[in-house]
């Protein structure tokens, strides 16, 4: 839709006097922001509004930065700056508040200025609050998101069907996992430091296309005596969902080096976890190809499971060791000294490094020499309490196993094949912990499944008519033999209730279920008896 020179003129005195509201620049930049974002969008005029330049700075009441940066971006796109594409809005959008934004070393002064003067959370609240009034951390789109808990026999799992990326396969992220920085794409990955300030492509580049990132900062930290980088997540699924990534494009690892960078970080910024998806395909997170970690400020359900028993490791007696009351093989390591904390994480994951149990499926390496078990560790600082930020360490060490087989090509210890309908991504660090990321598709879905489920329910129709209706109707199609099971369970509480209700409910059950295929030691008889075979074996 066309936009007048009126109108994006109008729209870029209200995000200029935006960003002063919100101290991304001073009031005497005001007739500066206002030229600058106008070259930005390629525009040589209009003049802003008479005696605007002069008057004070005040942020309309119902500001929109969404729509007006779409303004802004249209205008873009018809003078030529961009091309007229949802991509192309986007890099247009960007670059707009890209300007609009301090310069990274000012950023990083004021963050370290703010941690020295007030404390690291201080630091974080600040630096949160400007990335998302600039536009980086994209709260309309996390808006979007549905989400729900779900009462399970591990407590309450946390559901999210992530409405802004598309679903990926597992095979996908492996060969992304082995694909080799060749110099051919700059940046090379979405989570290098060099896409701060970065313009993107467009689906048409040779190179692929890549988000903007202008308005993108990036505080450096220090973390293993390496330089890193700290920024928050654009697309967060959880409170202050941030990102530390090495500076240097490096596959990931778990290891002595990677877990000493983990307590680096909760010794930094004691008020967050931090995390590491597991770093070999089938049980790594979507990015293999880039040491990273994430945290934040969420607690997930994971840290409120029970104890289901104790242990103590010989030569680490001062270290608590429980295991955790989870779907997945979770072992929680406690101390006061970091350093024999993480003596003692080394030795666990050194010791499952090479732990094979034929009996349960786990192999440590097949014939070839390729290895298959690694963890997805987790770290924070607790008080005596259990309440963030004290002076004890926790470690989560989640014992995993990427084995296939010909009955699970995609992973034994992976979702199996009749939970794909809902689930088929690998299970990485924040599902681990309780969350579930479930893909966009089953917004649609679900809603044609309950539509068809609660029309059989007031007609009276048996489970097989149902079964045969939802297998003619392809947009519900793959979930026909899991709903029908519902249907014919639960067909009078869908009669009388709120089938999208239950329908939920149905779906944190199945996420249980999935993170009970990801863990290596079932909670059968055979499952408790072969994790005290490990435990032993420590």
């Amino acid at each position: 839709m066309a936009v007048t020179a009126d109108t994006w003129g109008a729209a870029a005195s209200a995000l200029v006097d935006y960003a002063v509201s919100a101290g991304m620049i001073e009031p005497a930049d005001r007739v500066w922001a206002y030229n600058t974002v106008l070259d930005q969008i390629g525009a040589e005029g209009p003049a802003p509004a008479e005696g605007w330049a002069l008057g004070e700075a005040v942020a309309p009441a119902d500001f929109d930065l969404d729509a007006t940066l779409a303004v802004l971006a249209e205008a873009s796109a018809q003078n030529g700056r961009v091309e007229d594409t949802s991509t192309g809005h986007d890099r247009a959008a960007m670059r707009v508040m890209g300007a609009l934004l301090p310069r990274p070393s000012v950023i990083a002064a004021r963050f370290d200025e703010l941690a020295d003067e007030a404390g690291p959370k201080a630091a974080t609240d600040w630096f949160y609050r400007l990335c998302c009034d600039a536009g980086y951390v994209r709260r309309s789109a996390i808006a979007r998101n549905i989400g729900w808990t779900t009462p399970t026999r591990w407590g309450e799992l946390q559901i999210t069907i992530n409405l802004s990326k598309p679903e990926k396969d597992p095979r996908d992220i492996a060969a992304a996992g082995a694909a080799k920085n060749t110099g051919e794409k700059y940046p090379a990955c979405q989570l290098c430091i060099e896409n701060e300030g970065y313009s993107g492509r467009g689906a048409a580049s040779p190179s692929g296309d890549h988000p903007a990132r202008q308005n993108l900062r990036i505080v450096p930290i220090e973390l293993g005596g390496e330089r890193w980088g700290f920024q928050y997540s654009p697309y967060a699924y959880f409170n202050e969902h941030c990102i530390a990534m090495s500076a240097r494009h490096r596959p990931m690892h778990v290891d002595r080096a990677s877990l000493t960078c983990l307590f680096d970080f909760v010794d930094t910024l004691p008020h967050y976890f931090i995390g590491s998806n597991a770093d070999l395909p089938i049980v790594g997170g979507s990015i293999l190809s880039h040491d990273h970690f994430q945290g934040g400020a969420h607690v997930f359900p994971m840290m409120h499971a029970e104890v289901a028993e104790s242990f103590t490791i010989p030569g680490f007696e001062d270290i608590e060791g429980v295991v955790l009351t989870w779907p997945l093989s979770v072992l929680r390591l406690r101390g006061a000294d970091r350093e024999r904390l993480l003596d003692a994480c080394v030795h666990v994951i050194d010791a499952w490094r090479d732990w094979t149990d034929e009996k349960v499926d786990v192999i440590a390496r097949t014939p070839d020499g390729t290895p298959h078990n690694t963890v997805t560790p987790v770290i924070r600082r607790v008080d005596t309490e259990g309440r963030v930020g004290g002076e004890r360490y926790e470690a989560y060490l989640a014992l995993r196993c990427n084995i296939t087989s010909e009955e699970h090509p995609l992973g034994v210890f992976h979702p199996h094949a009749e939970y794909h309908h809902i689930k088929k991504e690998n299970i990485g660090l924040i599902e681990v912990m309780g969350l579930a990321i479930l893909p966009a598709r089953l917004k649609d879905e679900l809603a044609v499944t309950g539509a068809h489920l609660k029309a059989a329910a007031d007609a009276g129709q048996s489970p097989i008519d149902v079964l045969a209706t939802l297998e003619s109707d392809p947009a519900c199609s793959s979930h026909a033999t899991w709903a029908s099971g519902i249907y014919a369970h639960r067909s009078d509480e869908i009669a009388a209730g709120d089938v999208d209700a239950i329908l939920r409910e149905e779906v944190g059950a199945v996420f249980g279920h999935v993170l009970e295929d990801a863990g290596v030691f079932k909670w059968d008889e055979a499952g408790r008896a072969a994790q005290q075979r490990f435990i032993d074996a420590l």
